[in-house]
């Protein structure tokens, strides 16, 4: 069975904060534990005030102490943006408290806006361009010590933690080929490539310390309820934040919206469309058909599904119905 996981950004809604936000994703992991869900990732993002995952290790470690048996990890680091030791010392730390359940997704994109790339200390013009050494860098830290070695990532050290590259173009299929390691596309909001990164991945993979064979996963939207119509409804939220970040005004997660013409303007609506395509929406039989269509054309080992939902009750159910069409797949 193709396993089924979960990417979770903390969304702040309109008259929440963040505090109920990071509530809500402990509450969510421990829900999608029951159910099944292989692991719970977070993803770093910066100066979004509808995300509450910023300090991604802070907000795992909070999940992870309300779950028992999920993995958790992020999805992801955006690595360029920190020293490859400091990441080592934090999921080192996650890893040591909570023992073969941590997973470190590394991606390479700033994951904010120009300007909080300069707060970040991140360097536009060579931070992306050292991924492949940072990325070796940190695996290195995460090795057992070795004679003579000066400098040590404690904790961190001979943890050994399982890493994986994220990508929404062709770079990471690239890089996660050569270097032998598991590798994830974000099809939940960068379509346009993922059949063309699964195939180069596949295509080029080598053999490493880490694994034998590719192992490949893709992320994408879901919005299941008890009908299509409600489903629909349901996206609405996140189509609304994603008009308002293309407008350069992010902000919290709104409330469901009847009528989508209501939504930015027709390009702008065209244009999020274009970019949630990967979405499951609707009663749990579409969401069904469409979950194993997507398996079918991919042939992904891992589907990773992000559901941001404005009413919380609503998103358990949702995730609620995708275990229960990934389990009848």
């Amino acid at each position: 069975m193709t396993a089924y996981s979960v990417l979770d950004l903390a969304p702040v809604t309109e008259g929440s904060d963040i505090r109920q936000a990071l509530h809500n994703s402990r509450d969510l992991a421990r829900h999608v534990e029951q159910l099944g869900f292989t692991r719970f990732w977070m993803a770093e993002h910066h100066n979004m005030t509808g995300v509450a995952s910023a300090a991604t290790a802070v907000a795992l470690g909070f999940v992870a102490s309300g779950t028992e048996r999920i993995r958790i990890g992020s999805g992801g680091v955006m690595l360029p943006n920190h020293s490859p030791l400091v990441i080592a010392e934090q999921y080192g730390t996650l890893a040591e408290l909570y023992p073969d359940r941590v997973d470190l997704g590394l991606g390479r994109a700033p994951g904010t806006d120009g300007a909080t790339m300069q707060a970040l200390r991140r360097d536009p013009m060579t931070a992306a361009d050292r991924f492949p050494d940072d990325v070796q860098e940190l695996q290195a830290y995460l090795e057992p010590l070795r004679d003579g070695q000066r400098i040590k990532a404690v904790p961190g050290y001979g943890t050994r933690i399982p890493i994986w590259l994220l990508g929404s173009s062709l770079y990471s299929a690239q890089l996660a080929a050569a270097l032998g390691l598991p590798f994830a596309f974000a099809s939940h909001f960068a379509p346009d490539m993922l059949d063309q990164a699964l195939a180069i991945y596949r295509e080029r993979f080598q053999p490493s310390a880490f694994m034998d064979t590719p192992y490949s996963a893709a992320a994408a939207n879901l919005f299941a309820a008890d009908t299509d119509a409600e489903g629909r409804r349901l996206q609405t939220s996140m189509m609304q934040q994603f008009v308002a970040l293309r407008r350069g005004t992010p902000g919290k997660m709104p409330p469901p919206v009847d009528d989508i013409d209501s939504i930015g303007s027709p390009m702008e609506r065209m244009q999020v469309e274009h970019a949630l395509v990967e979405s499951a929406v609707g009663s749990p039989q579409s969401v069904r058909r469409w979950l194993a269509a997507f398996i079918s054309r991919t042939q992904v080992d891992e589907v990773i599904l992000n559901g941001p939902i404005f009413d919380h009750a609503a998103r358990l159910k949702s995730f609620s119905i995708a275990a229960e069409a990934m389990q009848g797949l």
